[in-house]
């Protein structure tokens, strides 16, 4: 059984742990905060494009001038765009994460037992996690907590070009989708080849735009920068929900410190209690003696 001395010694290192986990849980929520404006900020702008995109395609007849990235041939070389973190203390995120590959993997497999799948890893943990199961192509670690589109430029050229030299022939991304701060959802969309819009059944009417120079022209100019967007999206997703995970993580690791002190407390106090009436039995019975 532990002493008086031992318990409360742990005591002041659970405190000590408790101030840590309470700092790094003010330091998420305020990132959280931050991330969850970038989102929302972001999501309009991607379905405009979006919007924009499926204008374009209709006013191409058929398939004349389609662009290279709306190419759709067999697969065989697959590559899996991996959202994760480069730090740890998020709970389940990145092992939902990288299940999530997995089983993506999987199910190409049985569907296609000549398909070959390799990572290409946006985050430390991720990469670890895969490491050994799925080859690695390739790792960007150097994102920072605040994204940019700048910062995923260079991975969405690899892509594309990687796409158009046929080095692999689709692009998947699976990605940590904030649902909101308790719920983050393990996703999987498909980046390359991007899927052609159709045009709407309630809305058949030509869209009253003019393009200059031409409709192609503004369609291979506006596809490279709807993968930047669409990826960038992806990307603020991730970082929200990596906010947000830490944060609640930080906060039950607060609650579980604050309970087990509580619970030392008591137990200290009860061996305190223990040893003073210990101390008083054995005066009342050196007085006893001295008396006698």
């Amino acid at each position: 059984m532990p002493s008086a001395r031992d318990t409360r010694n742990r005591i002041s290192g659970v405190e000590s742990t408790r101030q840590i986990t309470r700092a790094m849980q003010l330091v998420a929520t305020s990132k959280m905060n931050r991330a969850q404006e970038a989102v929302r900020a972001a999501r309009p702008y991607a379905d405009k494009i979006g919007d924009v995109l499926r204008d374009l395609s209709r006013a191409i007849p058929g398939d004349e001038g389609v662009h290279p990235l709306f190419e759709k041939r067999p697969e065989h070389k697959v590559a899996v765009v991996v959202l994760s973190t480069n730090r740890g203390l998020c709970g389940a995120l990145n092992t939902n994460v990288t299940r999530a590959a997995l089983e993506l993997a999987g199910a190409g497999r049985e569907a296609n037992p000549n398909v070959e799948y390799s990572v290409i890893g946006m985050g430390r943990v991720g990469v670890r996690m895969l490491a050994g199961t799925l080859p690695i192509a390739a790792n960007f670690d150097d994102v920072p907590d605040r994204p940019l589109i700048v910062d995923v430029i260079p991975i969405v050229r690899m892509l594309i070009e990687g796409f158009e030299l046929h080095a692999f022939d689709a692009v998947d991304v699976v990605y940590p989708d904030f649902v909101n701060t308790l719920t983050q959802r393990s996703e999987h969309v498909r980046l390359l080849p991007i899927t052609r819009p159709e045009a709407d059944e309630e809305d058949e009417r030509d869209p009253d735009y003019i393009y200059e120079p031409s409709v192609e022209t503004v369609l291979n100019m506006l596809l490279p920068r709807y993968v930047e967007m669409y990826l960038y999206r992806l990307v603020l997703e991730a970082a929200a929900s990596e906010h947000s995970a830490r944060m609640v993580a930080m906060r039950n690791a607060t609650d579980n410190a604050t309970d087990l002190i509580d619970e030392l407390t008591l137990a200290y106090n009860r061996q305190r209690q223990a040893s003073i009436t210990n101390e008083m039995i054995d005066i009342a019975a050196g007085a006893n003696a001295l008396s006698q």
